[in-house]
């Protein structure tokens, strides 16, 4: 299968390189000394697995030297998709389909609405991978996953061939007919975890066992349930405790990108997690107490990583 992963980072580096490695045709969209790295050196994957290395990479910061493919498997940082949008015209055949891996809820309808509603597959995954330096991916997760379906719940032919490929790469994959509350599952778990550890400044495995930290997490969990089931998404009624049950699986010392970007000074998704869930709560008329706290506690820290305000010298 010919796909083009859009954004090379910890996300698409590390799904897009199990691909290449598992004999799917496989080129990156990448910037800067990331895709001089990969193709001077390769890309190299490590993890709880050992190391791996592809090598020739076929990469580009020009979509057109690609061509069209037959998926493109969206990596890039939500704030980063209206961008993307314009930028992978090159990249669309006639029967071209894209899948968003993005955190949130809302990625999918921004795509939909720039490139068409038939282009556009729902999607997420989960790993805990980031771009350790030029070339180099690492992950510290030992499930890594990829969920995925069409916007009306309808099986498709093109669903079942990009599950047959992340089948192939030894992936953990998912076709939903309810995308939409897999989504929706993710956020529950993503977005308190991420807000709360940004908050803290500390690792799951620190935020799990303070008992004051791990009850903020359930109720941010709990907020963002009591929104989807507002807004008519069916989630389980056990979905809180099985989300925590995640939560006490991760590696100790992990951290969500939302936390790691923030504390590096780099522009966050922060609008789409926490900022997602303050708005819709609003419109949906569901108190967010939890998230209306964590996102003004990061909001400095987002407006000072996108040069909004000036700090004090």
């Amino acid at each position: 299968m010919r796909i083009a992963v859009f954004g090379a980072g910890g996300v698409g580096g590390f799904f897009g390189g199990r691909l290449a490695l598992a004999g799917e045709t496989v080129a990156f969209v990448a910037r800067g000394e990331h895709l001089d790295a990969m193709r001077r050196d390769g890309l190299r994957l490590s993890g709880p697995e050992g190391e791996r290395l592809l090598r020739p990479v076929v990469a580009s910061d020009d979509p057109a030297e690609l061509g069209p493919v037959d998926a493109v498997l969206v990596a890039v940082k939500t704030w980063q998709l209206e961008e993307a949008a314009r930028e992978m015209a090159p990249l669309l055949g006639p029967d071209t389909f894209v899948v968003p891996l993005q955190n949130g809820v809302e990625a999918a309808g921004q795509l939909a609405a720039a490139l068409g509603a038939g282009r556009v597959v729902a999607g997420l995954c989960g790993t805990v991978s980031w771009l350790n330096a030029p070339g180099r991916i690492r992950t510290i997760s030992a499930r890594n996953f990829v969920r995925f379906g069409e916007l009306d719940g309808g099986a498709s032919e093109r669903c079942a061939r990009l599950l047959a490929a992340f089948e192939r790469a030894g992936i953990e994959t998912e076709v939903r007919g309810d995308i939409e509350a897999a989504l929706w599952e993710k956020l529950l778990f993503v977005v308190p975890v991420g807000g709360v550890g940004a908050a803290t400044r500390m690792p799951i495995g620190v935020v799990r066992e303070l008992p004051e930290t791990r009850e903020l997490l359930e109720r941010a969990m709990r907020e963002i349930f009591a929104l989807a089931r507002a807004r008519g998404v069916a989630l389980r009624e056990d979905l809180v405790e099985r989300s925590l049950g995640f939560v006490d699986s991760l590696a100790p010392a992990a951290t969500s990108s939302l936390q790691r970007d923030l504390a590096a000074g780099r522009r966050s998704e922060l609008e789409a997690w926490l900022g997602a869930v303050v708005r819709l709560g609003r419109e949906s008329g569901v108190a967010t107490p939890i998230h209306d706290v964590l996102y003004r506690v990061l909001l400095p820290l987002e407006l000072a990583a996108q040069g909004r305000i000036a700090l004090p010298r």
